[in-house]
Formats: structure tokens, C-alpha cells, sequence
């Protein structure tokens, strides 16, 4: 476990700046992932009832999920890209245009939550680093994570890496659980069953998912 008196590698004060009205989304940039999911789905020809067996989830969450009454977790949504055929950054963010992006400090990039199955509550929210990249097979995110009493782990295809810039986060892996503190990291498959949760408050991540 790193030093608790040893500075990170990096100067996380930019990133808490960064993220500091990262709680303020806007309802309509919310309500966009429900709306592309959508979108994507009819541009396949596909209904809800062929959805729920590609992605294994039932149809009234999908339709919750379309209706934005449910803010989807980024498992679910890499699920569901995989399930479209469709690039993870072309629902989390939209199609982009570039061929690169320079994020500067306080610019202000699409925000979103994601909520519990039943979406009574928020388990984190998070920001889109990279969203104008046309074709991008990455995602660069920097996400807020909520204590959560939820305990399910998540198992999707792909790789991520995460750094924590502020808190502490409680990260299960497989059957291990770590406290990972500011300047900590972590690398894995997603294939792997995993969990990301604030260990008490609230901690940030900057976090890249690898679709594959």
C-alpha cells in the first residue's frame, strides 16, 4: 500500500479542479445514452425482446434504460455495445469527429451518472475525456465513485485501467478486495469479476476502458 504521506505521481490538484462540478450534468446530456442506445438498436433491426437475449437483461430494464428512468453502469453499457455491434464511446458520448483531442483544464465535456438497477441511487457519475475521437477503441473517463451498498460485481469483454486522484476506493478483484489510495492503480480484464465503489464519501478515478 502506498505511503499515505508520499505525493502522487501526478498533481491531482488539476484533476480536482477538473472535476470539481462533475455532479452538475445537465438532465438532457443524461438523458442523451438512453436515447442513442435506442437509436442504435432500431438502426439494427432489433426489439427489446432480441436485446434481452443478446445481453442476458431482462426487457423491462432495457426499456427503463431507453426511457432514461435507469442511467446505465459502464458494464452494462459495454454489454450492450457488444450486443449492438457498436463502438462504447458512440453511446457514452456520441460519434466523434477527430482525429485527436487536447482536453484542457475547465473545459467542460459531457457528463453522466449511472444509477442502481432500480435507480433509486446514484453509484457514480463520471466525464468523457476524449469523446471527439471518430473511431476511438479506447475511453478515457474521469469518474466520481459513491459509497454504494451494492456488491455486485460486474463482468464484461475488454481491459481498463484505473489511477485514483482522490479518496480512497474500495476495488474487489475476483475474490480479493484492495484499498486503493491516491497515486495507487490498477490493471485488468474486464473478464475478471470486479468491483469499484468510494471506500467512505466519495473518491476519483481517472479510469480507460479497452473495449476489445
Amino acid at each position: 500500500m502506498t505511503d499515505t504521506n508520499s505525493k502522487p505521481h501526478i498533481n491531482v490538484d488539476y484533476f480536482e479542479d477538473l472535476t470539481g462540478d462533475i455532479n452538475s450534468a445537465e438532465p438532457a446530456q443524461v438523458d442523451e445514452i438512453g436515447q442513442r442506445i435506442r437509436k442504435i438498436r432500431q438502426s439494427k433491426g432489433l426489439d427489446l425482446e432480441k436485446l434481452s437475449s443478446l445481453t442476458g437483461f431482462e426487457v423491462d430494464m432495457l426499456t427503463a434504460i431507453e426511457n432514461n428512468q435507469i442511467q446505465p453502469q459502464l458494464g452494462t453499457i459495454i454489454k450492450l455495445s457488444k450486443a449492438l455491434d457498436s463502438a462504447v464511446g458512440r453511446i457514452i458520448s456520441g460519434e466523434g469527429t477527430s482525429l485527436y483531442a487536447i482536453t484542457r483544464k475547465g473545459d467542460h465535456k459531457p457528463v453522466a451518472r449511472s444509477t442502481s438497477r432500480q435507480g433509486s441511487k446514484s453509484l457514480y457519475t463520471y466525464m468523457t475525456l476524449a469523446g471527439e475521437v471518430k473511431g476511438r477503441h479506447m475511453e478515457a473517463l474521469l469518474v466520481q465513485l459513491e459509497e454504494a451498498e451494492d456488491d455486485e460485481l460486474s463482468v464484461h469483454d475488454g481491459e481498463e485501467f484505473i489511477y485514483v486522484l482522490t479518496g480512497v476506493v474500495s476495488f474487489t478483484i475476483g475474490n480479493e478486495s484492495f484499498d486503493l489510495e491516491p497515486g495507487d492503480s490498477a490493471y485488468y480484464l474486464s473478464t475478471t469479476p470486479h468491483l469499484l465503489k468510494a471506500k467512505s464519501g466519495a473518491a476519483t478515478i481517472l479510469a480507460v476502458l479497452f473495449q476489445g
